[in-house]
């Protein structure tokens, strides 16, 4: 007999195909199985369209049909009991006569946190949970985090020297790692909500901040700048997507930029919620040293991302120092990149 732990992985490989398309929502996967043979799968494509068990069910081919209701499905997060942008998947899966259910992370979100579950048993249901729930989590991280912790979730992301250097003293601008490097930042950007830069970077290497590299989404692009340094005419202020600026001068909607007063005070603090209240589940936090450090002496960080370039600068800005749970090394041809992770996760 198969395991629940087989099916339950299957879940997770569907729900990740679904990064950067489904914020504010989860990504969930769901799987149905009648005698351990696959009938469907499903899962969340796009935000506002329909969830993993929707699709899942749908799925299911026309002559399987009477299959449904003595089939298991599996599903990698509690599902919704709820109305939002679409009708609760416990309410479906009620319809549908299935008696048993598989969850693998509870729903932290107030509108659900259990309503789904209790519902489900309420009806007859046989659920069973926390099957995979840690590697469910971790998948659902920026979830879990905004949920948990009323906080977008925070990654840090910056490229060394091999000895150590963040960047030469004299503010010029190196590039330090290779192209499929920086194609795969590119593709990070489009997984995540929003992006980060503080006002020397936005002067000295005038970023776009976009995914133009990866298709997918570009993040809302958010720009620390409390004296209001960095010109109107700068890449960050072009249509290509939202940008918000943090600085102690003005508030309000101009030009298509948002502007948000803020003190020095406290300052990354200040910026996560004031994120939060936006919505925003994550943001990449891509320098310079001084931003990057702000956040890491605050204790704002969930996950760094470190690539370290084979190139010798002698001396400069001394690249961040960050401790954590080594959780990936991998080469990128000469590049070399290294994930940690604030907390085991």
């Amino acid at each position: 007999m198969l395991s629940h732990e087989i099916f339950m992985s299957r879940c997770l490989e569907l729900a990740i195909k679904s990064i950067g398309a489904v914020s504010p929502n989860p990504m969930v996967g769901a799987v149905l199985v009648y005698e351990g043979r696959i009938l469907a799968e499903g899962y969340h494509e796009q935000y506002g369209q329909a969830h993993a068990e929707v699709n899942c069910i749908n799925a299911v081919k026309e002559e399987d049909k009477f299959l449904i209701k003595n089939s298991t499905l599996y599903v990698s997060l509690e599902p919704c009991s709820h109305f939002g942008k679409t009708p609760p998947c416990a309410d479906l899966i009620i319809e549908q006569g299935i008696r048993h259910v598989v969850i693998g992370s509870g729903d932290p979100n107030p509108l659900v946190a259990g309503k789904g579950i209790r519902k489900l048993r309420e009806a007859g249901i046989e659920v069973r949970e926390h099957i995979l729930e840690k590697e469910c989590d971790f998948l659902n991280r920026r979830f879990m985090t905004f949920h948990l912790h009323r906080r977008p979730y925070i990654i840090l992301k910056w490229a060394q020297s091999a000895d150590g250097f963040f960047a030469p003293e004299d503010n010029r601008q190196v590039w330090l790692t290779n192209e499929f490097s920086k194609k795969l930042v590119h593709k990070w950007r489009s997984e995540e909500d929003a992006i980060l830069v503080g006002t020397k970077t936005a002067l000295i290497d005038d970023p776009q901040l976009t995914a133009r590299l990866w298709e997918g989404r570009n993040p809302v692009r958010i720009l620390i700048d409390m004296d209001l340094k960095v010109p109107s005419v700068s890449k960050i202020f072009d249509d290509e997507a939202l940008t918000i600026v943090y600085n102690t001068i003005k508030e309000g909607l101009e030009y298509g930029v948002v502007y948000i007063k803020a003190d020095h005070t406290s300052l990354p603090i200040q910026i996560v919620s004031d994120l939060y209240q936006r919505k925003i589940q994550s943001v990449i936090i891509e320098g310079g040293a001084y931003t990057l450090n702000q956040f890491i002496s605050a204790g704002l960080w969930d996950e760094a991302r470190i690539f370290t370039s084979p190139m010798i600068l002698n001396s400069g800005i001394a690249a961040p120092h960050i401790d954590g749970f080594i959780s990936e090394e991998r080469q990128i041809l000469d590049d070399s990149l290294i994930i940690k992770l604030n907390k085991d996760l």
